[in-house]
Order: structure tokens, then C-alpha cells, then sequence
């Protein structure tokens, strides 16, 4: 790490110091050009913020290019400090939310060692939009989990109706060929268990198609919050861990 930023501990931290020296360059001020560069290639290397880094960030490599770019584009420093201050509103509120949680991570990792570069660039996606786009990370959540037992179906040669066949009908298949299936075991607690994760399944379908993104709207829709996506997502990659662990246990 750059000198200097070793007491920034946290992604909100290091992130909110990169406003402060945009603000700093956009209001008279000198900012660190050393700072913002390491800081701005971290959050760009991110994976998971990538969608919610301004595009101004992404274009202007260094403090000067930036403030060749804000000097013309208002003639006042309230107004620069209000544009700056909503374009990473959010970003700011999917760090604060604190996203990188210890179980997101452990999915992540069985995730990317998983041999389907669509289905970590899916979960990838999920992450980013809790925040941003509640419903279309709900309608990846779904996607996810089709996408993970399809894959685990094809590995072990089971057939399918690939064009028309439900997530429900997927699970069930999956749920079967890994002997995770209620009928097949006799323990209660086991049965319950299972019973319960179809049960999530099903309501994850079922979620997604009433809050989802993947279908016309009727009048007056409901409108999915970030509490939503963020059970949305958080369900549906503990089950592709869970599906994904049992497969390749």
C-alpha cells in the first residue's frame, strides 16, 4: 500500500478518503495524486464495485486529468462537491452496508474454483447490484442457481429439458442425483432440512418473479428494496455453496 494510507483499514474508509480528495481538487484544494491513483486502481480491481465506480473515475487517471474535467463541467464549487458527493452515493452505500461479509467471501472462493467462468461473473453481478439495482440482482440470484444446477446436471450426464424446463423441476433433478432429496433419507432433521432448502429454492423462483426484473411490469408493481436483493442474494449463494460443495465433495 501506498505510504501514508495504512491507517485507512476498511474499503468505506479508503473509499470515502477518494471523495474527500476529488472534493479537495474540485474546490481549490490539492489533493494526493499518489493517493488517488493507488485508490482509485483498488477500487477499479474490485470486482464487486466495478458497476458502481463513476465513469469520470474509470476516465481520469490522475488528479489534474480529473480536474480538467470538473472545472468545465461546472462553474462552482457547490455544485462540483453535490455531483461528486451523488456519484458515489452508490458506491458509499454498498460499503457502509458492509457487503463483503465472512460468508460472501466463503462463497466467492468455492465459486471461483467452480469450472464456469458465467456463473462467478453472475455472482459477481449479484453482489455489485444489491445496492444499485435490487431487482435486477434478485433476477441474478435466480439465474444463479439454474445456472449451478445445470452445470452440475451436465457434469454428471443427467438429461433435462434444457429450453423449458423450471427452476423447481432443475433442484429437484439436482437435489436427487446428489442425494439431498427429503424421501431419501429417513432422519426427520434431515428431511426437514432438505425439505427446507427446496423450500428456498421454490421461493427464490417465486420472488424473482414477482420482484424480478425479467418480466413485464403489471400496474403499480411492488418495488423491490436492498433488504430484498440482499436475502435474494445471500439465499441464493448459500445454496449454489451448498450444491456446489456437495458435487464436487
Amino acid at each position: 500500500m501506498v505510504s501514508g494510507l495504512e491507517h485507512l483499514e476498511t474499503p468505506f474508509d479508503r473509499m470515502e478518503y477518494l471523495q474527500s480528495l476529488l472534493i479537495d481538487e474540485a474546490t481549490g484544494g490539492s489533493g494526493d495524486n499518489d493517493h488517488y491513483q493507488a485508490l482509485r486502481a483498488e477500487l477499479l480491481d474490485n470486482p464487486l464495485c466495478s458497476n458502481l465506480v463513476p465513469r469520470w473515475v474509470k476516465t481520469n487517471r490522475s488528479l489534474p486529468q480529473f480536474w480538467q474535467f470538473i472545472k468545465f463541467k461546472f462553474d462552482n464549487y457547490a455544485a462540483r462537491r453535490h455531483f461528486i458527493w451523488n456519484e458515489f452515493t452508490p458506491l458509499m452505500e454498498f460499503l457502509e452496508a458492509g457487503q463483503a461479509s465472512p460468508a460472501q467471501k466463503t462463497i466467492s472462493e468455492v465459486l471461483d474454483n467452480f469450472d464456469s467462468e458465467s456463473i462467478k461473473y453472475a455472482w459477481a453481478k449479484a453482489l455489485e447490484r444489491k445496492v444499485s439495482d435490487p431487482e435486477g440482482a434478485i433476477t441474478i440470484s435466480r439465474t444463479i442457481l439454474e445456472s449451478v444446477c445445470k452445470h452440475i446436471l451436465d457434469d454428471r450426464s443427467v438429461s433435462y429439458d434444457a429450453s423449458s424446463i423450471e427452476l423447481s423441476e432443475l433442484y429437484k433433478l439436482t437435489a436427487k442425483e446428489l442425494n439431498m432429496a427429503p424421501e431419501q433419507h429417513g432422519e426427520q432433521i434431515f428431511k426437514q432440512i432438505l425439505g427446507g432448502c427446496s423450500g428456498v429454492v421454490n421461493g427464490l423462483g417465486t420472488l424473482r418473479n414477482k420482484l424480478g426484473d425479467a418480466h413485464g411490469k403489471v400496474k403499480l408493481p411492488v418495488k423491490p428494496k436492498a433488504r430484498h436483493a440482499e436475502l435474494a442474494v445471500n439465499l441464493a449463494g448459500s445454496m449454489a455453496l451448498f450444491l456446489v460443495s456437495t458435487h464436487t465433495g
